[in-house]
């Protein structure tokens, strides 16, 4: 088939008067196919219209072709060498390519450990809770939001303080089992430092060994635990919970006060977080706290009282500026109150 240029330079020649016998010889085609041409139009149409077709590329060669069997062998042999050290290695050897080029390569044909995929840990009605304390800066200071998410049914709980305290985390945990109406069995702590001492320094340690912490858990009917050594398992029920406070109420919102945030927090858990279709679960956070709800533990009597005096406020302005610390003044009691104690536990 002739080519579309040939009938564009046809064209061109007969708008400029050529003889047809002319214009054969000047495109070396026979005077017959000119003439066909004239009688079929095809010189009228729109040429420019047809779809240009183009003939295979005619292939290059790679200026990385003869070192890929070089990268390959390097790369089988220690799989987490990177580009850019194969790339130098090559260069010394005479590769003139650009660095481009081998990162593609090597990205294609290194070689990837098969990953196990992570089993989430889920637990029964009632079993297990999750806590942690979440960091948000507001224009009057920083503020510690205490999460708790329930294990089984992801029923959330949250409020903001001012501190990372062990008053602030018994104190939001009593508010916490008094919201859900009952106690899980277990507490999971993500962040260990979250905890923190009686004369609120940070001590480092796990939450276990707090002697305060214990008898709060005794007291309220539920064990510790720490997300170690399964935490590939239960990670996640937590973490997520937390940016997903912070991408859906916190983020664009303007807040007044402390009681402004708090309020409105805990209208965006009754009306958004609690109520919406759970990504891992299918279902709603408030649909599967029914069947969760019977299956908590008791909530206690009354709130848990400490038996450690609690320094006062010359105290911690001596011990902060690093002077000696006080001694403990021991508050004398009637003997009913130590009997009333020792029952509670």
């Amino acid at each position: 088939m002739i080519g579309r240029e040939k009938r564009v330079l046809a064209r061109h020649y007969l708008e400029r008067g050529l003889s047809k016998a002319a214009i054969a010889r000047q495109l070396e085609v026979d005077r017959r196919t000119v003439f066909r041409w004239i009688a079929s139009g095809q010189l009228e149409k729109a040429l420019d219209n047809d779809p240009v077709r183009y003939g295979p590329r005619v292939p290059r060669a790679s200026k990385l072709a003869p070192y890929r069997r070089i990268l390959a062998t390097r790369l089988a042999e220690y799989p987490e060498l990177s580009a850019v050290r194969l790339f130098e290695e090559i260069r010394s050897s005479g590769y003139q390519g650009g660095y481009g080029q081998v990162k593609r390569f090597v990205r294609g044909i290194r070689p990837r450990p098969v990953e196990e995929p992570v089993v989430r840990f889920e637990t029964p009605p009632g079993h297990q809770g999750q806590v942690d304390f979440a960091t948000f800066q507001l224009p009057w200071g920083t503020r510690h939001a205490l999460v708790v998410v329930l294990g089984y049914s992801r029923l959330m709980w949250l409020r903001y303080y001012r501190r990372q305290t062990m008053p602030v985390v018994m104190r939001g945990l009593e508010a916490a089992f008094r919201s859900f109406g009952g106690v899980p069995s277990e507490l999971l702590f993500d962040q260990m430092k979250a905890v923190i001492t009686s004369d609120e320094r940070p001590t480092g340690g796990r939450v276990v060994e707090n002697a305060e912490f214990l008898r709060f858990a005794h007291h309220w009917d539920f064990r510790i635990r720490a997300c170690r050594p399964y935490r590939a398992q239960t990670k996640g029920k937590v973490e997520r919970p937390i940016r997903y406070i912070r991408e859906s109420f916190f983020y664009g919102r303007e807040f007044v006060s402390d009681a402004d945030l708090n309020a409105r927090v805990l209208r965006w858990l009754d009306t958004v977080a609690n109520v919406r279709v759970h990504g891992t679960l299918k279902e709603r956070p408030v649909d599967r706290f029914e069947e969760e709800r019977e299956h908590l533990g008791v909530l206690a009597r009354w709130p848990y009282r400490s038996v450690t005096p609690r320094p006062g406020p010359q105290s911690q302005r001596r011990a902060r500026r690093g002077g000696p610390r006080p001694r403990v003044e021991v508050e004398r009691r009637p003997l009913a109150t130590y009997a009333q104690i020792a029952e509670e536990m």
